[in-house]
């Protein structure tokens, strides 16, 4: 039975004239693998706009009925992967978006919890970037700009845990060689193949739910098939510092 998988990125914004997210989603929803030959996977950039977001995020979830909705967007000062686990009911009023239009309060929808929990497996996407010699780690905080307030409203449109949902921060990339003495930052492949083996693993998930027969709010936890990149060889300390956002 073929699998839909939503994958998103994000446009430029004031703090990120080149947002990494932009060719990462479509770059994976063109990826060829044979794991991924039965699913059907849709790319969209969404403008870096609140409006936009509430207009075309529920149309793509109801139009293309997702099992899997995988969103991405760029954290400007981390050097690493954030898988993140809850999207916060808090929105900041400092930071505009292109739009130059700023939330009205603080809270994202009023009455509501103050966080809204993600039910994908969590530590299984952490392994799966890992695996790729891809630093990564598990956030409990999507921040409170556009990320945050994406990952609230695709998480508020999965009805008992349906379709599974996602947010993963990514740092901003090196585009030209790093000078001497300062750390490395991720490069375009580096997200690509972390990115593929997040997906992977969100796939294998979500079929392991349409097999179980149900839409459950447990997390499947099996474990994954994910390419592991294999170990280079000891370069120099600079070149092995962790990467700066």
């Amino acid at each position: 039975m073929p699998l839909t998988v939503l994958i998103t990125g994000f446009g430029a914004f004031a703090g990120a004239p080149f947002n990494p997210t932009t060719l990462l989603a479509e770059r994976l929803a063109r990826r060829r693998r044979p794991a991924l030959a039965n699913v059907r996977r849709v790319a969209h950039v969404f403008r870096t706009s609140y409006a936009v977001v509430d207009k075309e995020l529920p149309a793509l979830i109801a139009r293309e009925r997702p099992a899997v909705v995988l969103l991405f967007g760029v954290a400007t000062r981390t050097p690493h992967l954030r898988i993140e686990t809850r999207a916060r009911n808090a929105c900041s009023v400092l930071f505009a978006d292109v739009d130059g239009r700023r939330p009205a309060g603080r809270a994202i929808r009023l009455r509501a919890p103050g966080a809204l929990v993600g039910r994908a497996p969590h530590r299984v996407l952490l392994a799966a970037a890992r695996a790729q010699r891809v630093p990564a780690q598990l956030s409990h905080s999507a921040g409170g700009y556009l990320c945050n307030y994406a990952y609230w409203r695709a998480l508020e449109a999965a009805r008992g845990g349906w379709p599974l949902v996602q947010f993963i921060h990514v740092p901003m990339l090196r585009r030209a060689p790093a000078p001497c003495g300062r750390r490395r930052r991720l490069t375009e492949a580096n997200l690509l193949r972390a990115g593929e083996a997040i997906l992977l693993a969100l796939v294998h998930a979500a079929r392991g739910r349409q097999r179980g027969g149900r839409m459950s709010a447990k997390p499947a936890t099996a474990a994954v098939p994910i390419p592991v990149q294999p170990r280079r060889k000891p370069e120099s300390q600079q070149a092995l510092a962790a990467a700066s956002g």
